[in-house]
């Protein structure tokens, strides 16, 4: 079954944001839940108008969502009305990003700057599991589309 060509336009845009290591090192940082601009920017150790525009493309796309508190903004990712294959795309960046030594020097600056980040990052979002790790139920249907086969 072809996906629809509105479904299809939805994925290239989502390819596109993921294909920015900027954008991807905040997607890293955001896997560990809520955190401010200004966090952001610092565990980067980028310019703030670089974080924020970054933000700005990821929340427009929608993999991002904005709460303020004052004059604070903190970003998240998005969960609600996520496509589950636009969810599934997002969920394996996430932990292929997780592997990465660039990410994990960012979630250690954050760790510093916000020491609750360590702790939200154990409980932010159920870990998928693959390659050394193992396999979720979650990747599995995944690697058998793509590769033709899978874990039994």
């Amino acid at each position: 079954m072809k996906p629809a060509p509105d479904e299809l336009t939805r994925m290239a845009t989502i390819f596109k944001a993921l294909g920015d290591k900027t954008r991807l090192r905040i997607l890293g940082l955001l896997a560990s839940g809520e955190i401010c601009v200004c966090h952001v920017h610092e565990s980067l150790a980028t310019s703030q108008p670089k974080a924020s525009r970054h933000l700005a493309y990821l929340r427009r796309v929608g993999l991002v969502v904005t709460r303020r508190s004052g004059t604070w903004v903190y970003y998240r990712l998005a969960d609600a009305g996520m496509a589950p294959l636009v969810r599934t795309v997002l969920e394996t960046a996430e932990h292929c990003l997780a592997h990465t030594s660039q990410c994990v020097k960012d979630r250690h600056r954050l760790a510093n700057k916000v020491p609750s980040a360590l702790e939200a990052d154990a409980t932010a979002r159920p870990p998928l599991r693959c390659c050394e790790c193992g396999e979720s139920e979650a990747v599995r249907p995944l690697r058998k589309h793509v590769t033709g086969q899978g874990r039994s």
